[in-house]
């Protein structure tokens, strides 16, 4: 009996222990989100989307960028000043351009991204995959 029970305890913490574990090739598809539609973001403007927690950045070109909206300095909810043309953060006065490059620390790299997809005219982002980079690169924006 005493074996028995020695066992099951094994069992369920092995279990335990292994039931964080992220499995790979899944995606969570709750965590992608439509953020509208394609013709309502206007070239060159900067949108909040905050129950998402990030902004999105169509640039001139027609571009998509998915912006997190949390400086990583220390994690502080970042605001885009559309008069200066930045995002600022108001806990320890970072700033980043539109691109969400450094412009002024103590931010030590760019603004995290997203993921952002197009389909069927709707724009979307996968809120699973927050890219951390050190500073934009043309590679990192979706196009039509």
């Amino acid at each position: 009996m005493g074996i028995v029970a020695a066992f099951e305890a094994m069992v369920l913490f092995f279990a335990f222990l292994l039931s964080g574990k992220k499995r790979r090739g899944k995606t969570d598809l709750s965590q992608v989100k439509v953020i509208g539609r394609l013709d309502d973001f206007l070239p060159d403007t900067v949108y909040p989307y905050r129950s998402g927690q990030l902004y999105l950045v169509r640039f001139r070109d027609g571009g998509f960028l998915a912006i997190s909206l949390k400086c990583t300095h220390l994690g502080c909810s970042v605001r885009w000043i559309e008069d200066d043309q930045k995002f600022v953060c108001p806990c320890h006065a970072s700033q980043f351009d539109r691109k969400g490059n450094v412009l002024s620390p103590p931010a030590p790299r760019a603004l995290d991204i997203y993921e952002v997809y197009l389909e069927d005219g709707l724009i979307k982002v996968d809120l699973n995959k927050k890219i951390k980079r050190r500073f934009f690169e043309p590679s990192q924006v979706t196009y039509v």
